[in-house]
């Protein structure tokens, strides 16, 4: 009996050990990119790595920050955002391992890669909106708590990873395992600008019960919702009514 249990013991501490080894491959999901012309391409130089961020340069003062999913080619979006907002230059960060960028992603690197953008695009642009998708939402919130960001909108966002991770590991000690939690709750009551989340009807990996756990955390009035119908969490991006949703945020 007692081998029995040892045997129990070495392989749940195994399980363990190889999710905690290799977690950031189970959440990061490095992705190519599909637009690589110089015109739509900037550079950025940042301690450990250099930035790859997709790009539709204009002048003025409206810019669009955008942090995508984990498993996201951001550059996917430039089409589709340069025609439905015409006003802003857009600025879509491919995080560290993604679309050409160096260096291996993580919590800590995309936030500070998040500042460093911020700081090249507010130099140049007075008026900067924040928009962070599914693992992006846990990116920009975090920038907008720190940065003068005109407003934030929060695309399928979430609670916090380490919820998440819990619900989908529940036989594991998550949080004394995970690197990366990407707690959103923390922030949100530091958030003062206008902020919209956007949530899927049909979302099948954030749970809506952690989208809308999140809302409760902003101040009474800073935040709204808006719900797109028929979307699942990954073709959220196809529907007219997101982009609309996007559009009235930026009023």
């Amino acid at each position: 009996m007692y081998i029995a249990l040892a045997a129990v013991a070495t392989l749940y501490l195994g399980i363990c050990l190889a999710m905690f080894v290799f977690q950031r491959s189970l959440l990061y999901y490095p992705q190519p990119r599909a637009v690589t012309v110089p015109e739509s391409t900037l550079v950025l130089q940042v301690p450990g790595s250099q930035l790859v961020v997709t790009v539709r340069p204009l002048s003025g003062a409206k810019a669009i920050i955008y942090f995508g999913g984990n498993g996201e080619d951001v550059s996917s979006s430039l089409e589709s955002f340069s025609r439905a907002f015409p006003h802003h230059a857009l600025f879509l960060l491919h995080y560290r391992g993604y679309g050409g960028s160096t260096g291996h992603p993580s919590e800590r690197a995309n936030n500070s890669d998040a500042v460093a953008l911020f700081k090249n695009v507010y130099a140049k642009h007075a008026d900067v909106a924040v928009i962070g998708r599914s693992l992006g939402s846990g990116v920009a919130i975090r920038l907008a708590s720190e940065a003068p960001a005109s407003r934030l909108i929060l695309v399928t966002p979430y609670d916090s990873i380490e919820e998440i991770a819990a619900a989908e590991y529940p036989y594991l000690p998550v949080k004394l395992l995970l690197l990366d939690r990407y707690e959103s709750w923390k922030y949100a009551p530091g958030i003062a600008i206008p902020t919209t989340l956007i949530a899927a009807q049909n979302d099948e990996v954030i749970p809506r019960a952690s989208t809308e756990k999140l809302f409760t955390r902003f101040r009474s009035g800073v935040a709204s919702r808006a719900v797109i119908q028929g979307a699942g969490h990954n073709d959220i991006g196809t529907k007219g009514e997101y982009i609309r949703a996007i559009q009235a945020a930026l009023q």
